[in-house]
């Protein structure tokens, strides 16, 4: 890609700039491989943007300089980028997030060095209603992904017998995700209540390696199972998001069997998907995480 040009986007014309900068130091990937590759991987990702509150994780001088947070949408947008109104209880006051509803959205926040898509749990037509519940894996080191695989397995046996299939994704950055779709009426004080309990058990079953305390004091060579994010007023690292690593990595969906193999061979890098891998990987298996948007499931009753 040129340094900039302008790009016609589903009939949107689209001003895109910096095409050259470099984002990733380290290997050289640029602002225009960035855009690239959410041009191409949107047919699989705009599911899981669509209708959801997006905050922005914007790095404009690459993943080496300073980044910040943006939650309320840019005043500058195009008029057709559209907003969800999200009470914050923390500013006090009413904040209009992004939506990205479609793929000159996605190209317009690539252009804005938005490498990082941070998504609600909810969506706009009923934020305080989450569609799935979220255990976000976390190492502390030495431990990697290689023993959160451990705990990702236990937790989706503890999940399969409550009846609550489960998906998995890596972060993208150094753990593991699992999502239990739900898609039908829940709170998130039920989500984050069963979420906690559910990792307070597995705590309580191998206390050597998992723990449900945030404190980082307790988390060294264990797997914290993070339960809190099924919260109203956090995001999640969205799937098939980049991440703004040394490389340029993606929160990518992964099989059981992968993550029952990564176990076994004891190889972290066999989880490690870099943005050309994840392209591949899709057009050869689909999208591993289209049930977490449609499969209907029910919270156990007590």
């Amino acid at each position: 890609m040129p340094g900039k040009a302008e790009l016609v986007v589903e009939g949107r014309k689209l001003s895109v700039s910096n095409l050259n900068k470099v984002l990733y130091p380290k290997v050289g990937f640029t602002k225009g491989q960035v855009v690239d590759y959410y041009i191409r991987i949107a047919p699989v990702l705009m599911p899981h943007l669509r209708d959801r509150p997006l905050t922005m994780k914007r790095y404009p001088n690459g993943v080496d300089a300073e980044f910040f947070y943006e939650k309320n949408c840019p005043s500058h947008r195009p008029k057709w980028v559209k907003t969800a109104k999200v009470w914050s209880e923390g500013n006090n006051r009413m904040m209009h997030y992004c939506l990205a509803q479609d793929l000159p959205t996605l190209v317009w926040a690539a252009n804005l060095a938005d490498l990082e898509l941070h998504t609600s749990l909810a969506k706009k037509k009923d934020v305080a209603q989450p569609t799935m519940m979220v255990f976000d894996l976390d190492p502390g080191a030495p431990a990697d992904i290689v023993q959160c695989c451990q705990v990702g397995l236990w937790l989706h046996d503890l999940l399969a017998r409550m009846k609550l299939k489960s998906f998995a994704k890596t972060s993208g950055s150094k753990g593991l995700q699992v999502y239990a779709p739900l898609n039908t009426p829940v709170s998130f004080d039920q989500t984050k209540e069963l979420s906690r309990a559910f990792a307070q058990h597995l705590e309580g079953e191998h206390p050597n390696l998992v723990t449900s305390n945030m404190s980082k004091a307790v988390r060294k060579g264990k797997i914290f199972v993070d339960w809190s994010q099924n919260d109203e007023h956090k995001t999640t690292i969205c799937v098939y998001s980049l991440r703004a690593k040394e490389e340029p990595t993606v929160s990518t969906p992964v099989t059981w069997e992968e993550i029952a193999n990564c176990l076994k061979k004891k190889k972290a890098d066999l989880l490690k998907f870099l943005s050309d891998k994840t392209l591949s990987r899709v057009e050869k298996m689909g999208d591993l995480f289209e049930p977490v948007e449609k499969l209907k499931q029910k919270l156990p009753k007590k």
